[in-house]
């Protein structure tokens, strides 16, 4: 196994670790609680059982099976890992060990409850940002880090 597959593995290790204590530290005090305001106007903590896919698409009443999602989260996993075995540079295997560490964590949370525990609630006024939760974050800044890798990584050949 290569460095970069090991810092990648360690890094989707860490989201898994840090999704996990972060849920469950707050979800027996939320539901006790209920909604905990953090910052008036622009930040709360609440309790959202997910049951679709990303920031909540799909969490209607039909909504597909918990093991049907999980199901297509690992199969994504497995291919990232294939791609982190041939990355090159140690942002992408970072930015990799983000999104599978954000999907294990979220995979996880359906094996164990058969819905995803978002919690983080930005809003503005009356308009909120669907709610998510660390193993989301990790995922949504993986996935930016690959794009901003692709847009500017220099091109072999290319002028300068």
């Amino acid at each position: 196994m290569t460095p970069l597959v090991r810092l990648g593995l360690w890094v989707a290790a860490g989201v898994v670790v840090v999704d996990r204590l972060v849920k469950h530290g707050l979800k027996d005090v939320l539901i006790d609680r209920g909604a905990l305001e953090v910052i008036p106007g622009l930040f709360d903590l609440v309790v959202v059982w997910n049951r679709g896919v990303s920031f909540g698409m799909l969490n209607g009443d039909g909504a597909m099976p918990p093991w049907v999602l999980s199901g297509v989260a690992v199969a994504i996993s497995i291919a990232l890992f294939l791609w982190l075995r041939q990355v090159v540079q140690r942002w992408s295997a970072v930015a990799i060990g983000l999104v599978i560490g954000g999907a294990v964590g979220n995979v996880v949370d359906r094996a164990l409850w058969g819905a995803v525990f978002d919690f983080a609630d930005f809003h503005v006024g009356r308009w909120h940002w669907p709610a998510f939760n660390v193993a989301d974050a990790a995922i949504v800044l993986g996935v930016a880090a690959l794009l901003l890798e692709s847009l500017f990584r220099s091109r072999p050949g290319a002028a300068r």
